[in-house]
């Protein structure tokens, strides 16, 4: 599986080296009329910065929501006690993924 994966991503990102887009991104580039790349590679950095924001997020909301569960299962009688920690935790990280928003707003503005 793990073999069939790494050869997958080998030839997709053969195909992304070949492709005659970047050859055009070079002309541009060196015609000297480098805002377009520079536009789209900023707004390439916003969207995945948002989206690895999110991914990380969810990881760590899941992951922590999933422990708080396991251990209000093992000692119900400890879950006041845990769940103030799990919200105020569970804030902090929605803040972390809200501000990597913001930084991709403003950098879409830039474009």
């Amino acid at each position: 599986m793990v073999r069939r994966l790494g050869t997958v991503l080998t030839m997709a990102s053969m195909a992304i080296l070949a492709s005659p887009l970047l050859a055009m991104a070079a002309d541009d580039v060196a015609a000297g009329n480098g805002a377009p790349l520079r536009a789209g590679l900023i707004a390439l950095a916003a969207n995945l910065g948002v989206g690895i924001a999110a991914f990380g997020s969810a990881l760590g909301q899941g992951r922590m929501a999933a422990s708080a569960m396991e251990s209000i299962g093992r000692n119900p009688n400890a879950a006041g006690q845990i769940f103030t920690p799990m919200l105020l935790g569970l804030a902090f990280i929605e803040a972390l993924t809200l501000y990597a928003l913001v930084i991709g707003f403003l950098l879409q503005a830039k474009i």
